[in-house]
């Protein structure tokens, strides 16, 4: 019996037949243009160089030239990985979302550099980030720190300037947990602090000259003493101490202007400003490089040390109208652009002598094993005169010896900064690690040739 099917109900069944059998022959059309649009077949992919935060060593990494740039990361990621840039090349940009902690908050703030507990008057100084050429350094994240550094223990060595930082951590990472003072002494240059939580030690080794030093005259000619130098002879007091540590920060220079004599096999061999008679008078790049020579020596002799070493490069101070004693100050009240100041003078052959040892710890390091990396922090640092304390270290009638402070930072303050560059650094260190090996691996080839 042959049943009758209305025209109408034919066209439903023809356009649901059509429309079963024509889209997935458009799908199958589609997606394929859609592929050849973002992918080149015929090209090979791009080597694009890279450099990482280390600003000697470069990576190379397979980029196709159609593919885009990750867009800029939000607070505490990672930065795009695939520009080539230079985190220690750039300007400081307004952030108006800063301090992310304060003079009230962190009790670690050394009096000396509460600067608005003794009343400094303007705060802009603490609205202040550090914007690379090319790419993004995130904000310091201290829960991502705490990650990283789990099980881990990081050391300050060198002077007042490296406590700052270390107290600078301590704040920003006073946000998630407060450490324990494990100490093995009372002495409050050589401290140590605890984070039960991550099993994280954070220590600090006051050693201004980082080789072994005396005070010969607590007078001397510029009125701040004459200090003995034996520059072939590393502080021990820090040397013997560094083989448990993971990470250790070295850096010095403000010491350094003092007058010096200085001594090699335990004999004299000159002085820098000592105004002695029949001494030769020596510049002051010339005991700062052997004492960094010293230093990095040391490191590299101590077998069991299997940490990374950073070298906090040299941060100028920034006294206007006067040296430090002469009636100095700093008074400017924000970030200098890149095209309005340049390291010269002093400041430069300093920063030069150190880079030279640098470079040369490096290379050896690669031989043994060891790592070095540069937190080259002098030219962001050179362009914040407004981040010192000046005179609102402390209160108006108190008799201290450095009455306007133009050497350490606030807190809050620029060095924050530094702690950001501090975490990308050690963040990124797998990779410069990888790197390492591969030059390592070069050299040894190079040499059995």
């Amino acid at each position: 019996m042959e049943v009758s099917i209305p025209k109408t109900q034919k066209l439903k069944i023809n356009l649901k037949l059509f429309l079963q059998i024509a889209f997935p022959l458009i799908l199958l059309t589609i997606i394929p243009l859609q592929l050849a649009k973002n992918i080149s077949f015929n090209k090979k992919p791009l080597i694009k160089q890279i450099t990482t935060p280390n600003s000697y060593t470069n990576i190379n990494i397979n980029i196709n030239e159609n593919e885009e740039i990750s867009s800029v990361p939000k607070h505490g990621s990672l930065p795009p990985t695939r520009k080539k840039c230079d985190i220690f090349s750039g300007e400081w940009v307004p952030n108006p979302e800063g301090p992310y902690y304060t003079n009230t908050s962190c009790w670690a703030i050394h009096e000396h550099q509460n600067c608005m507990k003794y009343g400094r008057p303007d705060n802009e100084f603490m609205k202040w980030k550090w914007k690379p050429d090319g790419c993004e350094l995130p904000l310091f994240n201290p829960r991502q720190f705490f990650e990283i550094v789990r099980g881990k223990s990081l050391a300050f060595i060198g002077d007042s300037v490296a406590r700052n930082q270390m107290q600078s951590l301590i704040c920003l990472l006073s946000r998630v947990e407060y450490p324990y003072d494990v100490s093995y002494t009372k002495d409050e240059h050589y401290k140590r602090w605890w984070y039960q939580n991550y099993n994280f030690t954070v220590a600090m080794f006051t050693s201004p000259f980082l080789v072994k030093a005396q005070e010969n005259d607590p007078n001397g000619p510029s009125g701040t003493g004459i200090f003995g130098l034996y520059l072939d002879e590393v502080d021990e007091a820090w040397s013997k101490q560094i083989d448990e540590f993971d990470y250790i920060i070295v850096s010095a220079g403000h010491w350094f202007f003092r007058s010096m004599m200085y001594y090699e096999k335990n004999n004299l061999i000159g002085c820098r400003y000592c105004q002695i008679e029949n001494v030769t008078d020596y510049t002051m790049t010339y005991g700062y490089q052997k004492a960094f020579r010293t230093a990095f020596r040391a490191i590299l002799e101590r077998e069991k040390f299997k940490g990374v070493v950073y070298l906090r490069s040299f941060a100028p101070s920034h006294f206007e109208g006067g040296e430090w004693n002469k009636g100095g100050n700093c008074l400017r009240q924000k970030p200098y652009k890149s095209s309005e100041i340049s390291l010269q003078g002093v400041d430069l052959d300093l920063y030069m002598a150190q880079i030279e040892e640098f470079k040369v710890a490096q290379k050896l390091g690669r031989q043994n094993g060891k790592k070095f990396r540069l937190i080259d922090l002098t030219q962001t640092s050179l362009m914040r005169p407004d981040g010192h304390p000046s005179r609102y270290g402390h209160w108006p009638n108190e008799n201290v010896t450095l009455y306007n402070d133009c050497v350490h930072w606030c807190l809050p303050g620029p060095i924050d900064t530094w702690n950001d560059f501090l975490l990308e650094m050690i963040r990124s260190e797998g990779v410069l690690s990888k790197e390492d090996m591969m030059l390592h691996s070069k050299e040894r080839k190079l040499k059995s040739r």
